[in-house]
């Protein structure tokens, strides 16, 4: 066989990165979190693998590989990699979709029981050294609202019904939803306002897109109940963060779990930080043990793929951005 470049923009250092030893003996893999590193291995180079590198980095590499056919990205999010001139290519690109829904569904769910049961008073009062009975909220009956209905979605969604809980969803074409037997109803992005006025918890799980950034503002947050909960496990720009805190300051609604913000890492001192009606997770929703050989193993997979010329898993429409 001829041999095959592969060029790998990471931290050289990852330990997940001696799975790629799996692939067969003439891959030639150069690995590196600087444009430079691939200055000799780029113009040969059929496959790209990014793990996580940031967009700058990405579109230099880029113009280092002119003989690209095939570029994989290692996490589910795809807006780090969408510059104009990959986005005008002809060349694939497939991603990790599907690797982190479950564990993304769990910490959704376990958010909604966070305030059904109202689990920060029960800490404070086991800290307080204090004995106070109070009643506290099922989740069957309540209805789960999911903005964009992926594969996350769909996840959510599937846990929520083992609770007892309805479930209606927005999805950009909803007609793709009919006939769901997880979704009891399944809207358009136009009827959001009606989704947040109806259920009790709201996760959203959109990509970030031109189209989804700030998708859900002051109104949409307006239209929800006051005891409603608004989940963030998709990206947080798609949020309006501004109206967001305001929401719950003002207590518009009744709390909110974020796994997702505007600037990674939450810069110190952030109102976010301070608000006792938010769950608050570090961007750690999905960082299960295995979370990154399970990413690995897609790409793995897809290699494989690509070598014998059949499709490959997780194809991403590049113009829409998931």
């Amino acid at each position: 066989m001829e041999p095959l470049g592969l060029l790998v923009v990471s931290d050289p250092t990852a330990k997940v990165l001696r799975m790629l030893e799996e692939l067969p003996e003439n891959v030639t893999i150069t690995v590196g979190d600087r444009p430079e590193a691939f200055a000799k291995a780029g113009p040969a180079a059929a496959v790209m693998f990014n793990r996580m590198a940031r967009k700058d980095t990405l579109r230099a590499v880029w113009n280092l590989a002119p003989n690209l056919k095939w570029v994989h990205s290692f996490s589910a999010g795809v807006n780090n990699l969408m510059f104009p001139e990959f986005i005008e290519s002809p060349v694939p690109l497939t991603n990790a979709r599907g690797v982190f829904s479950r564990s993304l569904a769990e910490f959704a769910i376990g958010a909604a029981l966070f305030f059904a049961k109202d689990f920060r008073r029960m800490l404070r009062q086991q800290q307080a050294g204090v004995w106070e009975e109070f009643d506290v909220e099922e989740l069957h009956g309540k209805t789960m609202g999911i903005v964009g209905y992926g594969s996350i979605g769909r996840a959510v969604a599937e846990k929520a019904k083992a609770f007892g809980m309805r479930v209606i969803a927005v999805r950009r074409r909803p007609e793709a939803g009919e006939g769901d037997a997880l979704a009891d109803r399944v809207l358009p992005g136009s009827a959001l306002d009606e989704l947040m006025a109806e259920s009790d918890y709201v996760t959203v799980a959109m990509p970030l897109t031109s189209e989804s950034r700030g998708f859900i503002g002051e109104a949409a947050l307006r239209a929800m109940k006051s005891t409603g909960v608004l989940i963030n496990i998709g990206r947080g720009p798609t949020i309006e963060e501004g109206a967001l805190i305001r929401a719950l300051q003002e207590r518009w609604i009744r709390g909110a779990a974020l796994d997702v913000f505007h600037r990674e890492p939450l810069p110190a001192g952030h109102p976010l930080y301070s608000l006792e009606n938010v769950l608050l997770s570090p961007h750690s929703a999905d960082h299960t043990p295995q979370w990154e050989q399970d990413s690995m193993r897609v790409f793995l997979d897809n290699f494989n793929r690509f070598l014998r010329g059949e499709p490959l898993r997780n194809p991403v429409d590049k113009a829409k951005g998931y």
